[in-house]
């Protein structure tokens, strides 16, 4: 159940040349940190939700009653959106901890959405991030990919943004971009363009989370305690009765074409070459021909093909001994 929340405060309009040179950087050092009462409301979860540090760090937790959440007070058109996430250790199949935006709460049938999405594993294999977009309603075709990570997310706190402008989306990982979607006229209205409210959750997800299905929530390694801190919310706050009429477009009419440097382009091709297990624009069990939005990258699909032949390649599946993407060292960081 989603709460409805009182809309907080007046529009807030982001500043052109702060935002741009967030986009520049993808760091967002300068933003402001808020509390959790500041910027957050419990979503659901009653004792699973913790909150530390006078409010700058907040410990979801899931057990066998019930996982939780907060949500952002205001909803927002636009903007930077990050924490800082440490994930829960040991076994962790069929649990998600989701960081994402959405208005569902509001669109049921033609929501948007932008995800982070972190899986659970079984003991000895490390969580996987997966990323989504929907545009008015469109979860029927879902822009899902999966990576793997060159660390252990449940090691130590690292740093995940949203950057969601009127022409783009970028995710970050300890602020290496690591996928951009842009807009484009084939999408339609597919592109997320509603106000959303911001979204941190720990849930059970066993029905498909670890291999569709086969490994389950195992609740005698409860609870499962998720970490956030250093919460960013730097966006355009809009009313929700009126927010139709205060567009934020205004403020933020720029450019993102040049906003991830060479440096960082050259981090996310390495990322996405060495860690991307699945995008859905390779996918040929579900489209024979890619999306019109799609960008095929030659040495992703090559990487992705030999990876999966069946998925990516249409091949048959081989029996035998399956081959496993051998996951990166904690040294190839300095490499992406």
């Amino acid at each position: 159940m989603v709460m409805k929340l009182p809309y907080l405060g007046s529009c807030l309009f982001l500043v052109f040349f702060s935002l741009v040179s967030i986009v520049a950087s993808g760091s967002g050092k300068g933003l402001p940190i808020l509390s959790f009462d500041e910027g957050y409301n419990q979503l659901f979860g009653d004792d699973n939700l913790v909150i530390h540090r006078d409010g700058k760090a907040v410990h979801l937790s899931l057990n066998d009653r019930t996982g939780s959440g907060f949500v952002s007070q205001d909803l927002y058109l636009h903007g930077y959106f990050s924490a800082s996430i440490k994930l829960p250790a040991d076994y962790t199949a069929g649990v998600v901890v989701a960081f994402y935006m959405s208005n569902g709460d509001m669109f049921e049938k033609n929501h948007d959405e932008i995800d982070f999405e972190f899986l659970g594993n079984i003991r000895g294999k490390n969580w996987r991030i997966q990323t989504n977009i929907y545009g008015n309603g469109s979860t029927s075709a879902g822009r899902e990919e999966r990576y793997n990570l060159w660390f252990d997310p449940a090691d130590d706190f690292h740093h995940y943004t949203i950057l969601w402008t009127a022409s783009h989306i970028i995710f970050y990982v300890d602020n290496i971009p690591i996928r951009e979607f842009k807009r484009t006229a084939e999408m339609g209205g597919d592109f997320p363009s509603k106000p959303m409210s911001l979204y941190a959750t720990i849930w059970d997800g066993s029905d498909w989370v670890t291999n569709g299905g086969k490994y389950r929530v195992n609740y005698k390694y409860a609870p499962y305690v998720a970490e956030f801190s250093d919460l960013v919310l730097h966006g355009c706050a809009v009313d929700p009765i009126e927010f139709s009429s205060k567009r934020c477009d205004g403020t933020q009419s720029f450019q993102l074409t040049t906003s991830i440097t060479p440096s960082q382009r050259s981090k996310m091709d390495s990322f996405r070459r060495k860690h991307m297990t699945y995008s859905y624009c390779y996918d040929q069990t579900r489209y024979k021909i890619a999306p019109l939005e799609c960008v095929i990258n030659p040495r992703e699909a090559e990487r992705l093909k030999k990876f999966d032949p069946v998925t990516f390649g249409g091949g048959r599946r081989h029996h035998g001994k399956r081959h496993h993407h051998m996951q990166a060292s904690r040294s190839e960081a300095d490499s992406i």
